[in-house]
């Protein structure tokens, strides 16, 4: 568990630091500007950290089904050999996820300008600057990506739908606090992330504004890697007191 958090940790940082550095930087010296090759960049590492912990957190639902389903089996199906692969699978295919999404959005031409409503490269903007008859394939290739996410989704529902069947039937409320002390941080970091993605990218056309599309893309781009690292530390007794004796401390002195 602890080696698919130190991965997701970095993917984390990885994606949060691929926006909000220019942006601060833009916001410091009161422009919007960013060059054409720094905002293919932008895409390719946006995308590239996104796609990786999406596939991350697949596998990572598929570790706590092990762990909580088949314990006895846990160090046969996910040994150290077996989590290298499937991390290093994450990282690669949203390597290639990236590749495939950068080379294609920038292989358009741009016939709308050069401006975008967003405070980062994001793929459906720069689509919007596209000519209207020559951005199919992209969308193709948007659409088949959703496939694959899709897929994702539903392998962590039918695993967590296994897991509460297990989990049902444990004698013990010991082993029930055990196993959702377990499931709910990564469950927490889906749910949010997930969420904040389909709303981005499904939200409807008669809500849609440039204002409303900042505040859509800052919650899924900034929020769920910034928040990731305090929703998993909260399994941390050390941290809960001293989070506890901070509290109690300020109310006190106010």
């Amino acid at each position: 568990m602890y080696f698919f958090l130190l991965n997701l940790s970095l993917l984390d940082l990885g994606s949060i630091s691929t926006t909000v550095p220019k942006a601060m930087a833009n916001s410091l010296w009161d422009t919007r500007a960013i060059s054409y090759s720094g905002c293919a960049a932008q895409v390719f590492l946006f995308v590239f950290f996104i796609s990786a912990e999406f596939y991350l957190l697949t596998i990572m639902a598929y570790d706590r089904y092990i762990a909580i389903c088949k314990p006895l089996h846990y160090g046969s199906l996910l040994g150290s050999r077996a989590c290298v692969h499937m991390a290093a699978a994450a990282w690669g295919s949203g390597l290639l996820n990236a590749v495939l999404q950068t080379a294609n959005t920038f292989s358009l031409p741009l016939c709308q300008g050069n401006a975008l409503d967003q405070f980062f490269c994001e793929i459906p903007q720069i689509l919007k600057l596209s000519c209207s008859d020559s951005y199919l394939r992209e969308v193709g290739l948007i659409v088949v990506t959703v496939c694959f996410s899709f897929g994702c989704f539903v392998f962590i529902v039918l695993s967590y739908v296994q897991i509460l069947r297990a989990v049902l039937r444990i004698p013990s409320e010991q082993g029930w606090h055990k196993a959702f002390s377990t499931c709910l941080p990564h469950l927490a970091v889906v749910s949010l992330f997930i969420s904040t993605g389909v709303f981005a990218n499904l939200k409807p056309p008669s809500i849609s504004s440039p204002s409303l599309d900042l505040v859509v893309s800052f919650l899924y781009s900034v929020v769920p890697p910034a928040v990731n690292p305090l929703i998993y530390s909260m399994r941390n007794q050390e941290l809960k007191d001293a989070m506890k004796k901070w509290f109690s401390r300020t109310l006190f002195n106010s």
